[in-house]
């Protein structure tokens, strides 16, 4: 009886045996006349048990995984560290919005853009600019029939272009606004009124006489002058009497 157990052992490590030896064939870089596997067979070692099959299976695993790390190294020269993995870049470059702010057919890149609040007038507000020089009056200029007029020297862009040197390309905007106001009887106002707005000319802009500061909305009121630069010309905001 007890020669049949051990017979049955005997059998059962010879297969665990096998199967060690066709897991080490099945690797095209490590063979059986590798130093760094240890393969332990029940006709070399009597002894042999299961437990050191499977730590042999754990030595030829250790095996793989140096062998990747030497090769990963042999990039990297001794003492310096590995090179770090190039990251997508996801920060915004401004040039999708430059993109969108470019006047069609020309590389020029709009200063000014209209605010949510942009309104037309109601046409029963015409709003008007007279156009002086001394007492001259040069032009009359619908203003109710558009929410905003860029104006400057660059006739491409502008919507009212002035040809003086001291006017900056783009250099100011009168934008109709829709506000609403509420008074002590919480009564809602709704109305459209027109500003002006300096775009950091170069000479600046100056309403009745005093330069107003750059990028802030200034409000327009009936009789109001106008004038941008160093240009003689006044440019009058009228609101006709019989239309007010």
């Amino acid at each position: 009886m007890e020669g049949d157990d051990v017979a049955v052992k005997g059998a059962e490590e010879s297969m665990l045996t096998k199967m060690i030896i066709g897991v080490t064939k099945k690797d095209d870089t490590i063979g059986e006349t590798d130093p760094r596997v240890t393969v332990t067979t029940s006709g070399s070692n009597p002894g042999a048990t299961e437990t050191g099959a499977i730590e042999n299976v754990r030595d030829l695993e250790i095996g793989l995984t140096d062998t990747e790390d030497e090769s990963y190294q042999a990039e990297v020269a001794p003492g310096e560290r590995p090179p770090e993995k190039q990251k997508p870049n996801f920060k915004p470059t401004g040039l999708l919005a430059k993109e969108a702010n470019t006047v069609a057919g020309t590389a020029t890149v709009l200063k000014y853009h209209e605010p949510p609040e942009a309104r037309k007038p109601p046409p029963r507000e015409a709003w008007r600019l007279y156009v002086f020089k001394g007492k001259d009056m040069l032009d009359t200029v619908s203003l109710s029939s558009r929410s905003a007029w860029l104006i400057g020297r660059d006739p491409k862009v502008t919507d009212y272009p002035i040809d003086h040197p001291s006017v900056s390309k783009q250099h100011a905007v009168i934008q109709f606004r829709h506000r609403s106001s509420k008074n002590e009887f919480g009564d809602v106002t709704n109305k459209v009124k027109p500003y002006l707005i300096d775009l950091e000319s170069a000479n600046g802009t100056h309403l009745n006489g005093k330069k107003i500061e750059a990028s802030r909305y200034i409000e327009l009121v009936d009789q109001d002058v106008v004038k941008f630069g160093d240009s003689e010309r006044e440019y009058v905001v009228m609101l006709p009497p019989a239309e007010k």
